[in-house]
């Protein structure tokens, strides 16, 4: 597997790297975008991301019923008219990118085209990340895979071979950066629909850091997510006092992403080494069973079921000699509570 960067982070057998995702959570007030970043970084968030694009670029002011949500929290909304709310403002990119440099957080985003990938250069960003309905869009993929850095592909909307195409188009273009997120582009996703298994086949398919965009209500998902070797976790992050947001359904608040960060880690710790005997486990071997005197035995007197047993600590011979000791003789007198041993009996 290639291992690269994106800032200082090493994507090589490390834990999870969380980004924590605004999207429209700033609730289109730029001071809310700062407390987002700011409490993103306290909460133990490795960078954050935001969304770069125009309405108009993302689709026309039409009011036809194909360009209107049915279902779900954003039912009856026109295409349009939610992009336009959710966005980003061109303007205010400058300032967050300053922002998250001042208080020491990356800072990266998801262009949603060719002219949006070119304004992030301006910013020097790290990495650009092609969301879930953007897979397919292979000439933006091509656009991005040319400027040399990490791109992490966002898998919501692709089957396998939208997702071999997506890499491939990378791959063709020198750059070998490539993080694949497993994600479920539902808002929100139901944790029986992860089936999170899918990033292990991902990552065995591909070669590459997989990770999971999540969209779920609560953190488990990426929690099971981490146990399972997430090389990446992104979740929606919003503010406490948060419950009008676009994204705030399946968005956590600060005091919850804090509480995912540290599950993540101890989640990624759990998974450890191939260990059958864990290092503090052989320090109570001493304590297991083994086969003592429990009776005192005169010399030369048989060893029976009632002067022996196997009892802890571990002193004595291995539980798996005891049937053939009994009716062993003892060489001497056996007081109770000594653990025996093949030289004390004939």
């Amino acid at each position: 597997m290639n291992h690269f960067k994106i800032n200082n982070f090493i994507f090589k057998n490390n834990r999870p790297y969380v980004i924590a995702e605004i999207s429209s959570n700033h609730q289109n007030k730029l001071n809310k975008i700062f407390k987002l970043i700011s409490k993103a970084k306290e909460a133990g968030a490795d960078a954050i991301k935001i969304q770069t694009y125009d309405e108009n670029a993302m689709t026309i002011n039409s009011s036809n019923k194909e360009f209107i949500i049915k279902g779900g929290i954003w039912n009856n909304y026109k295409l349009y008219d939610l992009y336009s709310k959710a966005k980003t403002p061109f303007e205010w990119h400058e300032k967050i990118f300053k922002y998250s440099a001042k208080i020491g957080i990356t800072c990266f985003s998801s262009p949603f085209n060719e002219e949006c990938a070119d304004f992030l250069e301006k910013f020097n960003v790290p990495a650009y990340k092609v969301a879930s309905f953007e897979i397919v869009d292979l000439p933006l993929i091509k656009h991005i895979a040319k400027k040399q850095k990490p791109v992490i592909l966002s898998t919501g909307m692709a089957n396998i071979k939208e997702i071999k195409e997506a890499i491939t188009t990378v791959k063709n273009e020198g750059n070998n950066k490539i993080i694949i997120l497993h994600c479920v582009s539902n808002y929100p996703t139901l944790h029986k629909d992860y089936n999170l298994l899918t990033m292990q086949d991902l990552k065995n398919k591909f070669k590459y850091p997989v990770g999971l965009s999540d969209h779920t209500e609560d953190f488990i998902t990426p929690i099971v997510a981490a146990g399972l070797g997430a090389a990446v976790i992104e979740k929606h992050i919003k503010l406490d006092d948060d419950h009008k947001s676009l994204d705030s359904k399946f968005s956590l608040n600060v005091s919850e992403f804090k509480k995912l960060c540290k599950l993540i880690k101890s989640a990624w710790e759990c998974r450890g080494n191939v260990d059958y005997l864990k290092k503090k486990e052989r320090k109570q071997i001493k304590h297991r069973r083994s086969i003592y005197i429990v009776e005192n035995i005169k010399k030369n007197e048989k060893l029976n079921d009632k002067n022996t047993r196997k009892i802890r600590p571990g002193n004595g011979l291995h539980p798996k000699f005891y049937n053939s000791i009994i009716n062993k003789k003892a060489k001497k007198f056996l007081k109770k509570g000594t653990p025996l041993k093949f030289n004390l009996i004939y």
